[in-house]
């Protein structure tokens, strides 16, 4: 019987550790705050960077605004598990949940590499826009495909995606 604990626990270093590894860095010393660690504002932007990579396999490019796209993020969850600290090497790993008309559910897992465990997880919906409207729009044929190629690929991982219930695609 699962209960609640159990439901929503998050998934291991080791399980996560077979996806994909994106913005993989050291913690630099310029994000480092007065208690020594990753200051807050840089899990979010490093999150973010491991997703954007994450999508351009996808048909996202980084630029692709200039071909009159873009993706803008619409809600976040945010999840602290452990610290990690100036020199700790970390990596991002995606994993892609759904996705609707004009938007997707992904996580994001910031693993510290250097001690073998996740140190954060980002919940997030993003959402397709046109960019001559500044509008949501249908995602690109091409794009959805292997979105849900993905949303596929990821539904067969061997653990639960570990979502916060706070938000969800409409």
């Amino acid at each position: 019987m699962s209960t609640p604990e159990s439901k929503n626990a998050h998934p291991t270093y080791a399980d996560l550790v077979g996806l994909p590894a994106w913005a993989e860095q050291p913690v630099p010393v310029a994000f480092e705050d007065a208690n020594g660690h990753l200051n807050v504002r840089h899990y979010t932007g490093i999150a973010s960077e491991g997703l954007d990579y994450s999508l351009v396999e996808l048909g996202i490019p980084q630029m692709w605004p200039a071909e009159g796209h873009a993706i803008f993020s619409a809600e976040h969850h945010l999840t602290y598990l452990a610290e990690l600290r100036t020199g700790d090497r970390m990596s991002a790993r995606v994993r892609l949940l759904g996705r609707s008309e004009r938007a997707a559910h992904a996580l994001v897992y910031l693993l510290d590499d250097t001690h073998e465990r996740v140190s954060y997880v980002m919940e997030e919906i993003f959402l397709h826009i046109d960019m001559e409207t500044r509008k949501t729009a249908p995602w690109p044929e091409d794009v959805a495909a292997n979105l849900d190629a993905r949303i596929a690929e990821h539904a067969e991982l061997p653990f639960a995606a570990d979502v916060s219930g706070s938000m969800s695609l409409r």
